[in-house]
């Protein structure tokens, strides 16, 4: 087995250790009761909330690839979207659907490398807005679950690693600029940098990015707020909002699967640390995830519609005209194009030849008829 199936195999094993441990602590009642509460006006309101962060989600990817010149419809962008929306809830890792888009718009783009890159920039750009809002709503709006936050903020071992990502990444800056001949790891940085200009900070690129992917995070905070009232959380929104930032960001962690994992464990703790209840806060958790996986069924569509498509059973043949052809007023034999008589149901060889005689029957009478091709 490979390293990257390794690395897989443990990340979903993490994620599966989660939630084997929540089971244990708070028992199975959490996930059963956050399934008997889904109803149909709350899947239809799911399925609503899914098309706003859909859309607004493949647009972000339009203005990304098109900023570093490849070409994407939106429509066939909100397609591959949904797509890969249903398999990153369907399969284990929580990313495999973006992989599957990246790889399929490069190759139909033309330029591979570009395609995946224009994906991982999108969705990066979606993270770095999520913990862009996160920050300012933890730190403007006060919560019992910020101060052990701030604490490991603060902590020295932070501090320390914060300072070295800087001090590396200072350092990999000074040497690009310094040395001419680059070696390849360092021409493929400069290329990443470069497009991320190009496919986030261009003058026609970053207004259209950064609305859409704070329509996207509102659209998340608004599924998370709704998954709270179904399962009986009466607390106000803005109590709700720094609890539902957390459990957003729990879930950029790359240990998951399907995405249910760290969101349910960070969810039960602000819960519980904000006097809500740590059961509340796995129910809330576990209906956010049901509700998020209805929101991407379309993509099982998309996903199956060419298979479909090519199952569907062919029409019928439409029956074949008859040959006969009626016999003009004057009783002469008509010659079509093909340059053949048609007799009595029978097709005989007109001339293709200047001057040639061909014997031709009518009516049982036998005559010899000139026939010219061109002009005599």
């Amino acid at each position: 087995m490979t390293r990257s199936r390794w690395v897989a195999w443990l990340r979903m094993l993490a994620g599966l250790g989660i939630l084997v441990a929540l089971v244990w602590h708070l028992g199975s009642q959490a996930f059963l009761d956050g399934l008997r509460r889904i109803d149909a006006a709350t899947l239809l309101a799911a399925l609503a909330i899914g098309v706003l962060t859909t859309v607004f989600s493949a647009w972000r990817w339009c203005l990304v690839a098109r900023g570093l010149g490849l070409r994407l419809p939106l429509g066939r962008a909100v397609a591959d979207y949904y797509r890969a929306l249903f398999l990153n809830a369907a399969l284990p890792g929580g990313v495999l659907g973006d992989v599957h888009r990246a790889v399929d718009h490069g190759r139909t783009s033309g330029n591979l490398g570009r395609g995946v890159r224009a994906v991982a920039l999108e969705r990066t750009a979606g993270q770095v807005v999520l913990l862009v809002t996160g920050a300012v709503v933890l730190l403007v709006r006060p919560s019992p679950v910020l101060a052990p936050v701030a604490r490991f903020l603060a902590s020295p071992a932070v501090a320390l690693a914060v300072a070295v990502v800087g001090l590396l990444v200072v350092a990999v800056a000074v040497r690009l600029r310094r040395r001419r001949g680059a070696s390849r790891g360092e021409r493929a940085l400069r290329t990443v940098v470069a497009e991320a200009r190009q496919g986030l900070l261009a003058r026609g690129v970053w207004p259209g990015v950064a609305l859409s992917s704070v329509a996207v995070l509102a659209g998340y905070l608004g599924m998370f707020v709704l998954a709270a009232r179904v399962a009986g959380v009466t607390a106000p929104t803005a109590e709700l909002v720094p609890l539902v930032v957390l459990a957003l960001l729990a879930m950029a962690l790359p240990v998951n699967v399907g995405g249910w994992g760290p969101r349910e464990g960070v969810a039960a703790w602000a819960f519980g640390a904000a006097g809500l209840g740590a059961t509340q806060g796995l129910t809330t958790a576990v209906i956010y995830g049901v509700l998020a996986f209805v929101a991407s069924l379309p993509g099982a569509a998309v996903l199956l519609g060419p298979a479909l498509r090519r199952a569907a059973p062919l029409p019928a043949e439409q029956p074949a005209a008859s040959a006969t052809v009626p016999r003009p007023a004057d009783g002469h034999p008509r010659t079509g194009s093909t340059g053949m008589v048609r007799q009595r149901g029978a097709e005989v060889p007109s001339a293709v030849g200047g001057g040639a005689r061909y014997q031709a029957r009518t009516h049982g009478e036998r005559r010899e008829t000139p026939w010219s091709a061109g002009p005599s």
